[in-house]
């Protein structure tokens, strides 16, 4: 059963809460009646679906995007998974460590949160938390600059900054970034801003239904928005804000624009039923043309970032595993991802050896 936890000014919570008994009441009634969005979900998956699409598009179309985060930031839903971690935050950069209770990995994660760059609020810390605990590894989240208000570069500013710290605390060769969604987009940038600045790679790049193209790319931006929580227009005006003048253009600031030959391995994983799948599918294959080191799975039965779901679900419980094994197996010595038929969709590199695909 999902939790629902409250937050930030009562008035927005309760309007909050209202909505999701609203849309938990119509989807309970069609779903009587076997009018499902998926065939294979059941209410409380479709629930969640349709209250986040609602949240994003009513924060979203706010006249003020600090009011529209207070919307977002109101109510989160979350499993009943329990993440034992000790947290501390930190000042310079603004930022948060994250200390599983039993920590299994000499890795150090550096987890760039998603949100469409313009969203961080308690959901973020969960699955901050999530992560750590599955990879038993130490992890740090930087509270980056959000856009409209801080466009690009703000955000690979940030990252970069991210960067020179957690290497602190540990060397390029034990770090892992990581990044969800918009997350995701600046995990893959930051592989690029290393390659200028003539830094060292990390161990791994884990990129978690990430967003590659700022651009409209694929069927799935469209037809996949009854399936899931973001849609196509919002990954679009994500774009705009990015770049509200246009001085940088769609290529610069799109991933799958450039070579990651040579770079850090890149682990990515996807579900089937969310907008980004296209795009993601895309980037894979170019890289892998390119001669990147570059795995991607796709779980597809699964929506955007549905490894929020932990162990409630079959696929993103085995997601998180996947994790924990990429970033053993590239820090720890352990066994590289070996390819599996049913979700593994590309993989070239370090992740072909002996796969057979």
């Amino acid at each position: 059963m999902a939790q629902v936890k409250f937050s930030g000014p009562l008035p927005l919570s309760l309007a909050s809460f209202m909505t999701l008994n609203r849309i938990a009441i119509g989807v309970m009634a069609r779903h009587l009646i076997g009018r499902r969005i998926a065939p294979d979900w059941d209410w409380q998956t479709e629930i969640g679906i349709r209250f986040w699409r609602h949240q994003f598009t009513k924060a979203m179309n706010h006249k003020d995007i600090g009011q529209g985060r207070a919307i977002y930031d109101s109510l989160q839903t979350e499993t009943d998974d329990i993440y034992p971690v000790q947290t501390r935050d930190c000042d310079r950069p603004k930022g948060r460590w994250f200390y599983p209770d039993g920590i299994t990995s000499d890795a150090v994660l550096l987890y760039l949160h998603g949100g469409g760059y313009t969203f961080n609020g308690p959901n973020s810390d969960r699955f901050a938390a999530m992560l750590a605990h599955h990879a038993g590894a130490r992890l740090f989240m930087p509270l980056y600059r959000l856009t409209p208000d801080h466009p690009h570069p703000a955000q690979a500013e940030d990252a970069l900054a991210a960067w020179r710290f957690v290497g602190k605390h540990a060397p390029a060769e034990k770090t892992v970034v990581i990044g969800d969604s918009a997350g995701g987009h600046m995990a893959l940038t930051l592989l690029q801003s290393l390659k200028q600045e003539r830094l060292a790679q990390p161990a791994l790049c884990i990129a978690l239904c990430p967003w590659t193209d700022i651009g409209a790319r694929g069927r799935s931006l469209t037809d996949n928005n009854r399936y899931d929580l973001v849609q196509g227009w919002m990954a679009l005006r994500f774009g705009e804000w990015l770049d509200p003048e246009g001085r940088y253009g769609r290529e610069a600031l799109s991933p799958i624009s450039h070579d990651y030959a040579g770079l850090a391995p890149i682990y990515m994983q996807a579900g089937g039923r969310e907008m980004l799948r296209d795009m993601i599918i895309d980037f894979a294959e170019v890289q892998a043309g390119n001669g990147a080191d570059i795995m991607l799975d796709i779980w597809d039965d699964m929506p955007h970032d549905f490894q929020a779901y932990g162990s409630t679900k079959a696929s993103s419980a085995k997601a998180l595993a996947r994790i924990r094994d990429a970033v053993h197996g590239h820090v720890d010595g352990g066994k590289l991802l070996a390819t599996l038929p049913e979700i593994t969709r590309t993989a070239h590199g370090c992740f072909d050896r002996g796969s057979g695909l």
